[in-house]
């Protein structure tokens, strides 16, 4: 099963890069994924195609109008590429939820993933509350459109399907899966500068490794991000 991304936005071209290089491009090579778009100025009524305007009350910056959205959104949905129940609607502004894993996963067990991506000052308030899309926020800050955070969900997402990434393993051992970060790594050579890999990794002993692994996950979690375990306890 291919799973597709329709992504809404007036610059698809910002794309590009991310789509044909490293693991989204050999999924789609392998058709793992699929990724669609479609320009709201499509969609626009007037001879300049403009989807946006000046906001009511005044204020700086314009805002998207909901007509071509909504006309863009109903045309991605006729299509009706998944059932209900495997599609997943997704629009990404920075008063949705925050981003974490467990949403990547969660996504990632859909068929059809369509992404709302927006520009200016954000959305005529209407498109948030008439076209029923979760809304999403890849953190804390501000970017001039919510392309970049369309292409986090799609690397983010794709990486975790089957076949996508070489090792399957790889993304069961990685930051955030239990609420930890992940163990330091180490490769060749075992001493750089002197600065040498720990004994325990070039042991032998799988036990070992494990429980070191096990530790130094949780030491730096605690150091780094003790929010994930509930204020720096264990």
């Amino acid at each position: 099963m291919t799973l597709r991304f329709d992504v809404i936005t007036i610059f698809p071209g910002m794309f590009e890069g991310v789509l044909s290089e490293s693991i989204v491009a050999r999924a789609r090579r392998a058709s793992i994924v699929d990724v669609g778009f479609t320009d709201p100025r499509e969609f626009a009524t007037d001879r300049h195609r403009s989807v946006d305007d000046r906001p009511y009350g005044g204020g700086p910056g314009m805002v998207f109008k909901p007509g071509p959205v909504f006309a863009a959104v109903e045309s991605i949905l006729s299509a009706r590429r998944a059932p209900a129940e495997k599609t997943r609607k997704v629009l990404l502004c920075p008063q949705g939820r925050r981003l974490v894993q467990d949403d990547l996963w969660s996504l990632s067990q859909a068929e059809w993933i369509v992404l709302l991506a927006g520009r200016y000052e954000g959305f005529d308030e209407r498109i948030h509350e008439g076209l029923g899309f979760e809304e999403v926020s890849i953190g804390d800050y501000v970017l001039s459109g919510g392309e970049i955070p369309a292409m986090v969900i799609i690397e983010g997402v794709t990486r975790l399907l089957p076949g996508a990434v070489g090792d399957p393993e790889s993304p069961q051992s990685e930051s955030f899966q239990e609420g930890k970060l992940e163990f330091p790594q180490y490769t060749r050579p075992p001493d750089f500068r002197g600065m040498k890999v720990p004994e325990v990794l070039v042991s032998g002993d799988h036990g070992r490794i494990a429980r070191w692994r096990e530790e130094q996950a949780l030491r730096r979690t605690r150091e780094r991000r003790g929010d994930l375990l509930g204020g720096g306890e264990e």
